[in-house]
């Protein structure tokens, strides 16, 4: 039997091979309990300390997450050059929109050029005609 930590990862539960049944068939209670273990979550790194006799979980801790900035100017400086990021990210996809119906259009010319001059060639294909 196993459960989930809060990181995902898999811990183990109380497994009835871990006791051995005495005479009367009901579990022998182990004179000194053994020692918790510690288990590392392969999803979230958290350290866990796990009761090997009931399986329960005794402890848990987090991995710490290193800090993003070390001060608050670095990351204000950051920021403002996010925003500039976006606006010349935003500034190029405008530019683009603008001159798309210009592209269209002189795509479009070509091919009917292309179409006048051979009038007996069929149409390309497109994508549905191949099925």
């Amino acid at each position: 039997m196993h459960t989930l930590c809060s990181g995902g990862g898999i811990v183990l539960r109380e497994n009835p091979e871990w006791r051995a049944p005495d005479t009367f068939g009901k579990l022998a209670v182990m004179a000194k309990s053994p020692a918790p273990i510690d288990v590392t979550c392969p999803c979230c790194e958290a350290t866990l300390r796990v009761d090997p006799a009931t399986g329960a979980v005794l402890h848990h801790k987090a991995k710490e997450k290193p800090k993003t900035f070390e001060d608050f100017s670095a990351a204000v400086q950051h920021q403002r050059g996010e925003a500039s990021r976006r606006e010349d990210a935003f500034q190029k996809s405008l530019a683009d929109h603008k001159v798309q119906k210009d592209v269209l259009a002189k795509k479009f010319d070509d091919l009917f050029q292309k179409a006048k001059e051979n009038p007996d060639e069929p149409p390309p294909k497109r994508a549905f005609d191949f099925d």
